[in-house]
């Protein structure tokens, strides 16, 4: 219910601000109860930028509430109360079309303000004076058009009063808020003058027109034409339209209206180049385009003005793409020749992006009776030319068409006729202008500048008109040097270049040249090598040179050298110098110092040499010498044996190498041709029983070995020693040598030196009795009881060949055949002879003593002694 109430309200405050003129107000349906009203001086219609009064009025005076007045909902704080019921509010220059103001009241015992009323305002402007009035008709139409332009905008409503007259008749009025006015034709007379006025006014006043007097014979205008027909031509650049219209165009002139892209439009007056065709140049290739066309007549003699037709309806086409149309900027360098055949390096410049669309395909270079394809994204290409070819050319390949062939002269025309001049450095340091002189005829081409950093780095190039006499050369790099060269392209070929070294900018050496002394009758040589040209930065002007002597007291002495003179220079120093330093400069200063080494003089360094020489010398001959000597190889032997570990002086067998594994591998095949090195061959073996066992330790009987010894009272004392046999005694194969084999190993026995002698003695003892008394310790603690024993191979032997003897120990000699040696001998008995005491200090010596030794195992039977000796030896 309260719901439907507060609409119905709504409603009615609705219509009745309404009625009353005042504003609807966007209260969003509130409870509004009218408080009041607004009124406005000079009122609600008002001229653009006036000042105004508004007042607000309530209908009941409230002391202690006030008036509030809102602009646009922005306060306005210029105000005055007049009474009790009314405030003034002063509105300065109000410039806004539409606007709108609200007063509200605030009440101290209320803690919202009430709005008491609203008001809408409207500025605007009075018209202008109607201007640019124009008729026109044509042959065919049975009205006349006419128009004119009314000023700037009024923001109110402005209304149009045409009138024409015809001396004192009025015989056509219309008001109307249009600006095209269309008179009936049929009223007017062809050769009759006519007068047209137009009056413009809204609510702030009223403009008149200055009056139009026309004739209709003289607003005829030519009938509006009709494009049949477009085509673009091959370049992309030009059209061909084709026009018609129902009039003859042979006193009209032909207007053209472009619209590219839909960008802003393009006129151009063109002629016909034959009749009902117009060709337009300049295009843009791959562009939309839409295209208009009309007629113009001349003017007439009373508007002084020309007489066009309407636009054609548009046309729209797009404009297909466009091949190169310029020749590339080229040029080349020759390289070595080789098999009748030259390497030139081909270059060129892009074709500007204005000169073709699409995409940019490859370059085509074209010789003879070949061409070669390069890369699209390259500016450079080598090619192989006969030594007889004159000229070659190159072309860019786009997707629409080609560029036009470029010639590139390879002909050498000599000598250069063009000359460097003056090359100045611009501010930037990045770039140089270069001006030259040329005496070059009439069969000039164009001129080449060529410029590439050194160290030799990418060519670049640039291509100059021959009426040109200077260029200038960006991009370049301050501190390095540039190898500038011009060239003078010619009819009869290139000529030399013309060349000079550049810099943009220089800067400080970044480092002083390498230098080397040498001091000879007290003074100094001072040699230096030429600084790199990466690290020169610049011509350098000089060198310097820093030193201090010892009677210098601390004062730095200096001396400078020009930068073209020869790169060495001789310091008198007859006190000697304590430092020389160097340094190198040029047009932008002085670069760091460096700090030089001194060499001997010559005899100084031989005496250095010889003396290192010598030392070396006698050296490697007290090693040589020492390693010869038994005791020093015996106790280095010894000091790597206590220092290394035990496995690795082991001298192991390999079992690969064994002869007796190699027949059991070969299923116990022996070899068909054997050497007396060989392992001997492998007996049958077989199971025998206890029995056999003894009759085998009959064959092989203990030996009783007796040892004399002599105490302190030299009574004789006899040691018994047992030496007993058993387990697996293999039978070896006797030995027969060649008999001069056996002349020349008892020869060689005899011509051995002792110290070799003892060597071996000591590795025989070591070899054999490891084996043989393996099972006893020895103890070689007495003197006294030293045996000196030698071995040969396998075999126990006295120091003689000849003797049975063994120093202190005899063996009892076996004598019969060989069939009673095998079945009597039972035993050996070594019996002591002499005593013999022996130096604890003589290292070549074999000192054992033997106390208990007694072995069982392999006790081989070994071939005839002097057989066993020359083999050892060998």
């Amino acid at each position: 219910m309260n719901l439907l109430l507060s609409s119905w309200r709504c409603i009615v405050m609705l219509l009745c601000f309404s009625i009353s003129g005042f504003p609807l107000l966007p209260a969003d349906c509130m409870d509004i109860i009218p408080l009041g009203y607004l009124t406005a001086e000079p009122g609600t219609l008002f001229l653009m930028g006036s000042n105004l009064t508004v007042y607000c009025h309530v209908f009941k005076c409230e002391p202690r509430c006030t008036l509030y007045l809102e602009l646009n909902n922005r306060g306005v704080t210029l105000s005055r109360n007049m009474n009790c019921t009314t405030t003034v509010f002063y509105l300065r220059e109000v410039w806004t079309q539409r606007s709108k103001v609200v007063c509200t009241m605030d009440c101290k015992k209320q803690s919202v303000r009430e709005v008491v009323s609203g008001l809408d305002l409207k500025a605007g402007f009075p018209p202008d004076k109607p201007t640019d009035i124009s008729c026109e008709t044509t042959k065919s139409w049975d009205s006349i058009n006419c128009s004119l332009r009314r000023g700037r905008d009024t923001y109110l409503r402005t209304l149009f009063n045409i009138s024409v007259h015809r001396e004192n008749e009025t015989i056509f009025n219309v008001t109307q808020n249009g600006e095209e006015i269309s008179i009936p034709r049929s009223i007017m007379d062809e050769n009759t003058e006519y007068t047209l006025t137009a009056t413009a006014y809204n609510h702030f006043g009223a403009s008149r027109s200055d009056p139009f007097i026309f004739s209709v014979k003289d607003i005829v205008i030519p009938e509006t034409p009709r494009i049949v027909r477009m085509e673009f031509m091959n370049d992309s650049t030009s059209a061909e339209l084709q026009w018609e219209s129902s009039e003859s165009s042979m006193d009209f002139i032909l207007q053209i209206r472009l619209l590219a892209n839909n960008s802003t439009s393009e006129y151009r007056e063109v002629a016909e180049f034959s009749e009902g065709l117009i060709r337009l140049e300049n295009l843009r290739p791959l562009t939309e385009y839409q295209f208009q066309i009309k007629t113009c007549a001349s003017k007439s003699r009373q508007a002084q003005r020309s007489l066009c037709s309407k636009w054609s309806p548009s046309v729209r086409k797009k404009s297909p793409g466009k091949g190169p149309s310029q020749q590339l900027h080229v040029w080349r360098m020759i390289g070595k020749q080789t098999n009748g055949l030259k390497n030139v390096t081909v270059f060129w410049k892009p074709p500007s992006f204005e000169d073709y669309s699409g995409e940019l395909k490859m370059y085509s270079i074209y010789l003879d009776k070949s061409h070669k394809e390069c890369a699209a994204a390259s500016n450079h290409c080598s090619v192989q030319a006969p030594e007889g070819l004159r000229a070659l050319s190159v072309s860019a390949i786009t997707s629409y068409g080609a560029s036009p062939p470029a010639v590139v002269d390879l002909r050498h025309a000599g000598a250069s006729g063009a000359s460097l001049g003056k090359v100045a450095s611009m501010a930037d340091g990045s770039s140089v202008h270069v001006s030259w002189s040329s005496t070059v005829g009439k069969d000039l081409l164009y001129f080449i500048v060529e410029w590439k950093s050194e160290p030799a780095d990418v060519l670049q190039w640039k291509k100059v008109d021959k009426h040109i006499k200077g260029t200038t050369i960006t991009g370049l790099m301050a501190g390095v040097m540039y190898n500038l060269s011009l060239y003078s392209v010619t009819s009869r070929g290139v000529s030399d270049p013309a060349s000079r070294l550049i810099y943009s900018k220089e800067l400080k050496p970044l480092a002083a040249p390498m230098f080397h002394m040498e001091e000879k009758n007290g003074q100094i040589l001072v040699r230096w090598d030429e600084l790199p040209s990466h690290q020169q930065r610049g011509f350098i002007t000089k060198y310097t040179f820093y030193w201090q002597t010892p009677d210098s007291n601390s004062r730095e002495l200096s001396v400078m050298v020009s930068g073209s003179s020869q790169r060495q220079i001789w310091l008198d120093c007859p006190g000697g110098l304590k430092a020389i330093q160097m340094t190198a400069s040029n047009s932008a200063g002085e670069g760091p110092q460096r700090k030089g080494t001194i060499i001997p003089p010559p005899e100084t360094t031989v005496r250095l040499v010889v003396v290192i020489l010598f030392t070396m010398i006698v050296f490697v001959a007290i090693v040589a010498n020492l390693m010869c000597w038994s005791c020093v190889r015996k106790r280095i032997k010894q000091k790597c044996i206590a220092w290394g570990p035990k496995w690795l002086m082991d001298n192991l067998p390999k079992p690969g190498h064994s002869n007796a594994i190699r027949l059991l591998e070969d299923d116990r095949s022996e070899p068909l041709f054997s050497t007396i090195y060989s392992d001997p061959p492998l007996s049958p073996i077989l199971v025998i029983s206890e029995e056999e066992e003894e009759e085998r330790d009959e064959v092989y009987p203990a030996i009783h070995v007796e040892e004399s010894l002599v105490g302190s009272d030299q009574t004789p004392d006899t040691t018994t020693i047992l030496v007993q046999y058993s387990s697996y005694k293999p039978q070896i194969a006797a030995l027969v040598p060649l008999e001069e084999e056996a002349n020349n190993a008892e020869e060689e026995l005899r011509d051995v030196q002792e110290n070799t002698e003892e060597d071996r003695c000591l590795l025989g003892f070591e070899g054999l009795l490891g084996e043989l008394f393996s099972d006893k310790d020895l103890d070689y603690s007495h003197n006294s009881h030293q045996i000196p024993l030698c071995f040969t191979g396998d075999l126990l032997l006295p120091k003689t060949a000849a003797t049975s003897t063994l120093q202190g120990i005899h063996l009892d000699e076996m004598g019969g055949k060989e069939e009673d040696v095998e079945n009597s001998v039972s035993s050996v008995d070594l019996q002591q002879v002499e005593k013999k005491t022996l130096d604890s200090d003589d290292s070549s010596s074999c000192p054992f003593s033997v106390d208990t030794i007694q072995s069982s195992g392999y006790f081989p039977q070994v071939a005839p002694l002097s057989a066993m000796t020359g083999e050892t030896l060998r």
